[in-house]
């Protein structure tokens, strides 16, 4: 997958570096727990002991699901792009959030039904509009779902080059927990049953429909698929361009901070086809989303926060993006043992 987006190995004498200059920091090791972790994550991923979260953006991406057709969601999919009308305003707590800790924000039609004038942050893919109805066929074909993969892999890449450090992702796309859902069970067999939840809504009625759809929609194509195959049968347009914006940032040393359930949904799909890229990911937080935990622990992931948030559009992962500057600020500025004169453990 991508594989002309080249991914260098992370230099592990630089990880032993970074970890050396954390321990002699003026405090117990390891008594900063997961902000160590962070920051000798960051220091490896951007290869250098001086790493940094800013300038950093959310790149918001939006499209529409056929599988909405079934009643799998709440909302009906004109919602998408009465939401993208919303980002565009600045009205949506992606926005208020993003404002508040300081990132750009970009919001990518990946493949939304309705229309939209043209705005200084709309960034138009123009692939299609909206994905096929996965019930009766594949929800793109392979040359839309590679075309997705690269517009995402170029855009991240071209941020990272123009000197962005982490990219947040975030998305907006009526039925797409539905998608990530089947992604998670055709590329890890895990049951839909527990995958599962309300999305935007659903009562306990609803999400029990929703199941025996996803497991009639599952049936047209059994079995473990691969990345690539498993985002043809079922992924949205949103999620295959958050793969590749994935895999794009990592080819150029930066850092993607992953949101929730379908966020991380995309991080499976292009982890799974290049784990190297793993060096370059972090996970923001633990949705309240029952599949999400079950979804984390097939990636690997420890993500770092856990609010019970269920929202999306890259939410959690504005939330969680301070962590990151502070993890940079305690690698470069905090006094070591013997710059402040304090005695090591004897």
């Amino acid at each position: 997958m991508l594989e002309n987006y080249q991914i260098s190995p992370v230099n592990q004498t630089l990880l032993d570096d970074a970890q050396a200059q954390i321990d002699i920091k003026t405090k117990p090791p390891g008594s900063l727990g997961r902000i160590e972790r962070l920051a000798q994550q960051m220091a490896g991923a951007q290869g250098t002991l001086s790493p940094a979260a800013d300038p950093a953006k959310l790149m918001l991406f939006a499209a529409d699901h056929g599988m909405v057709a079934e009643g799998v969601s709440a909302w009906p999919s004109e919602v998408t792009t009465q939401m993208v009308a919303n980002f565009l305003n600045g009205g949506a707590a992606s926005n208020v959030f993003a404002k508040t800790n300081g990132l750009d924000m970009v919001v990518v039609d990946a493949g939304i039904i309705g229309d939209l004038p043209d705005h200084e942050k709309l960034i138009r893919a123009n692939i299609a509009k909206g994905t096929n109805n996965a019930m009766h066929e594949d929800a793109m074909t392979a040359e839309q779902a590679a075309a997705a993969l690269e517009f995402g892999a170029n855009l991240a890449a071209n941020a990272i080059e123009s000197g962005t450090r982490v990219i947040a992702l975030g998305e907006m796309g009526i039925g797409n927990t539905s998608s990530a859902t089947l992604l998670c069970h055709a590329i890890e067999g895990i049951e839909i049953d527990v995958l599962t939840g309300p999305g935007a809504g659903l009562d306990a009625e609803g999400v029990n429909r929703k199941v025996e759809i996803l497991k009639k929609i599952a049936q047209r194509r059994p079995g473990i698929l691969s990345p690539m195959d498993a985002l043809s049968a079922y992924g949205g347009l949103e999620i295959a361009m958050m793969a590749g914006a994935l895999i794009g940032t990592a080819s150029k040393g930066g850092i993607t901070l992953v949101d929730g359930f379908i966020a991380s949904s995309a991080a499976l799909v292009a982890l799974k086809a290049r784990p190297e890229a793993a060096a370059h990911t972090v996970f923001a937080h633990r949705s309240k989303e029952p599949g999400h935990r079950l979804m984390l622990e097939a990636i690997g992931a420890e993500p770092l926060l856990d609010l019970d948030l269920r929202l999306g559009e890259g939410t959690g992962a504005l939330l969680a993006f301070p962590l990151l500057r502070n993890a940079c600020a305690m690698l470069a500025d905090m006094a070591t043992f013997e710059s402040a004169g304090v005695s090591g453990k004897e």
